[in-house]
């Protein structure tokens, strides 16, 4: 039986869908955009103290309603960001209404297809709501319809494609290995049933499937070597865009693959998952943090620091083990609130100075103070500098694993630092020296950037023991 909240979280951005689409004035739409992902919101903090519940559809469990909660949270601020940005964007006709106007009942069907794949406790479920946020995106990707930016949608779509190609295959696998223990239907599509049956299953065909799932997943979670089309939809979509691809989608085919990871944990016989999901987010790592040094433009930079975070994250749940799930888990919700902020930081600066390049933009400092300390927090935050959340999951990482695997240690460290040197060097040249360019101004949202700094700095003092106990029951969760 579907709670009050559970029913709220998943109509509310579907009816908002059907309304924004016959709503042509794009203020009433802003403001329409932002009561539902409010409501979305409000529902997501009531999944935390509703019953857990599993049918052969749906499942809330300790791991699913925090990311719920997390979702609708950035989705709602990023809402309220969106506002001003796309009115600026209107007003210097760098977009028309004509282009904008399905935008949002796009934002609402992505947001509501991820918080389905979220809940979904059947994994064709599951795929059908990342491929329907994925489809949502790349049409947001491309709406200032340049040459570039419509590159950057197509190349999304069809890397994209090509990833969720992979993760269907993949899934059929699994139900493939899944019925001949559980028998045919929906009985066999649970991951509940999968994980408490897994040690029955033919250990060779789910090894084969994870490694598909892995490709196919992984192209979404942007991890190296298929992250191509991250860079590109990050530099040429709208920014609020960028900050839910970085905050949420990243999150969303993550978890799908931390869902298969449970199956095959189950599985004594079957393939070690964590081992590639360790060389993956290494290589991710590394090559991302080298990548940074070489990026001319500021949204591609933030672009291939997504990744690389998403390596860490990826590497910590590979490392498995109570202290590095629960690092891996206060990374991906500090990672998700930091990095939207940046890109709420990045968005107006773009706007305010009319480039993106990095060497065009000079003196934040004196000419647009507060958005130059909101960037400052968010890079000195993402770069792991205490007292920020970040640094506590970071030393929580490193701790683990120079614990079990020294030599793993090393090449964490390594990596951390060289993106670290980058991100602190691009920091000092946008914000110091003298103003270069326009000193235009904008109507900046900063309430939500400043909200999300300031959660991130109260995690890195003190997580509040009911958030610490949330963490270790998942991390358990996950083995």
């Amino acid at each position: 039986m579907m709670t009050l909240a559970l029913q709220a979280v998943l109509i509310v951005p579907a009816v908002a869908v059907v309304l924004l689409a016959f709503v042509p004035n794009y203020k009433i739409g802003a403001a329409l955009n932002v009561i539902a992902s409010g409501l979305a919101f409000a529902a997501g903090v009531g999944l935390l103290f509703a019953p857990r519940i599993r049918t052969d559809v749906l499942i809330i469990d300790d791991f699913n309603i925090y990311l719920v909660a997390l979702t609708t949270f950035v989705a709602f601020t990023t809402s309220i960001f969106s506002a001003s940005y796309i009115g600026h964007e209107l007003a210097t006709k760098r977009l028309t209404p004509t282009f904008l106007r399905f935008y949002h009942a796009l934002y609402q069907a992505m947001i509501g297809a991820m918080v389905v794949a979220l809940v979904a406790n059947n994994i064709g479920l599951l795929w059908v709501g990342v491929e329907v946020a994925t489809l949502a995106t790349v049409m947001m990707v491309g709406i200032y319809r340049t040459p570039e930016a419509v590159e950057a949608a197509w190349k999304y779509f069809i890397l994209g494609s090509v990833g969720i190609a992979l993760a269907f295959f993949g899934t059929i696998l699994v139900y493939v290995v899944a019925q001949d223990a559980l028998g045919e239907g929906l009985h066999a599509m649970r991951w509940d049933n999968m994980v408490a049956n897994a040690a029955r299953f033919d250990p060779r065909l789910l090894s084969l499937a994870f490694v598909f799932l892995l490709v196919g997943y992984g192209t979404k979670v942007g991890l190296a070597p298929f992250h191509a089309w991250l860079p590109d939809a990050h530099a040429e979509g709208p920014t609020p865009i960028s900050a839910v691809l970085s905050g949420l989608l990243l999150n969303v085919a993550l978890y799908a693959l931390l869902r298969f990871k449970m199956v095959l944990a189950a599985n004594t016989q079957s393939l070690d998952g964590g081992l590639i999901m360790i060389a993956l987010g290494l290589v991710s790592l590394v090559f991302a943090a080298f990548m940074l040094y070489r990026r001319r433009d500021i949204k591609r930079l933030f672009a291939y620091s997504s990744i690389e975070h998403m390596g860490v994250i990826t590497f910590a749940f590979g490392m498995g083990g109570p202290l590095a799930n629960f690092a891996g888990l206060l990374h991906m919700t500090m990672h998700s609130l930091t990095k939207s902020a940046i890109f709420f930081a990045v968005g107006h600066i773009a706007q305010v100075k009319g480039t993106q390049r990095i060497a065009d933009i000079r003196g934040l400092s004196v000419s647009h103070p507060a958005l130059a300390a909101g960037l400052a927090l968010g890079v000195i935050a993402i770069a792991g500098l205490p007292p920020f959340g970040v640094f506590t999951s970071e030393f929580m990482l490193v701790s683990s694993t120079f614990a079990r695997q020294p030599v793993l240690a090393v090449c964490l460290v390594a990596g951390l630092l060289v993106a670290f040197g980058a991100l602190i060097l691009r920091l000092q040249n946008v914000t110091f020296g003298e103003p270069s360019g326009p000193a235009g101004r904008v109507k900046a949202s900063y309430v939500p950037l400043f909200i999300h700094m300031a959660v991130v700095l109260a995690a890195g003092l003190w997580l509040p023991e009911p958030i610490v106990a949330w963490f270790r029951s998942v991390a358990a969760l996950l083995g």
